[in-house]
């Protein structure tokens, strides 16, 4: 069961791709899985931009982002390699996130791109945004031909406190008329100018080369 999740998005235009990606694959995930209650770790790269890079980690609860076998890797205890690295890349977005919706989902296997969607709400109407997440759109774009997995969080450490992740089977699910459809709600209509901070990064997945 993921109840939680590290969401870890970043520009890299100013570190050698070959580089990045050795960091990424040969240290930064392989420490991030040693730790308990990481469940599994995912690279995505963004679509229009490359140079974007989002992560995702599945983690069995949120809290252990502070506990102690995080810390020996995490934040000021970073390798030189990461200090490096992360000193040269521009933060997009780092959220310590709690799965709202459904609850406890794993990210599906097989997913060929995904959709990050992140924002605040304006506080008087936070209360009907979050009945409109979870009783119309989040389920809308789950059911759309193609979604693998939606899922919502609520999170601390990035500007953004609310984010939405979904997993498709291949890419351009969201340019279907069915996701549009399901997308463009009445509701959805009258929540849009309500929303603050809005983030949008479409991926695919990452693929080493070899």
């Amino acid at each position: 069961m993921a109840k939680g999740i590290l969401i870890a998005a970043m520009n890299f235009s100013a570190v050698a791709e070959d580089e990045f990606n050795d960091w990424y694959d040969t240290e930064h995930i392989p420490e991030r899985l040693a730790v308990p209650g990481f469940l599994n770790a995912e690279r995505w790269i963004g679509i229009t931009d490359p140079k974007t890079s989002v992560a995702l980690y599945d983690l069995d609860q949120v809290g252990i982002l502070h506990s102690a076998p995080y810390m020996r890797v995490g934040g000021a205890n970073g390798s030189p390699w990461t200090k490096r690295v992360t000193g040269r890349t521009k933060p997009i977005m780092r959220m310590e996130g709690e799965q709202v919706k459904p609850g406890d989902k794993l990210a599906p296997a097989g997913a060929a791109a995904i959709l990050l969607i992140a924002m605040n709400v304006a506080p008087e109407h936070e209360a009907e945004f979050n009945a409109w997440y979870n009783e119309e759109h989040l389920d809308a774009l789950a059911g759309v031909p193609g979604v693998l997995c939606a899922r919502r969080y609520r999170g601390s450490g990035a500007t953004q406190r609310y984010a939405a992740v979904y997993h498709f089977a291949r890419e351009g699910v969201t340019e279907s008329a069915a996701w549009k459809a399901a997308a463009n709600t009445p509701w959805t209509e009258k929540m849009r100018p309500h929303f603050r901070d809005f983030l949008r990064a479409d991926c695919r997945r990452y693929a080493r080369a070899r």
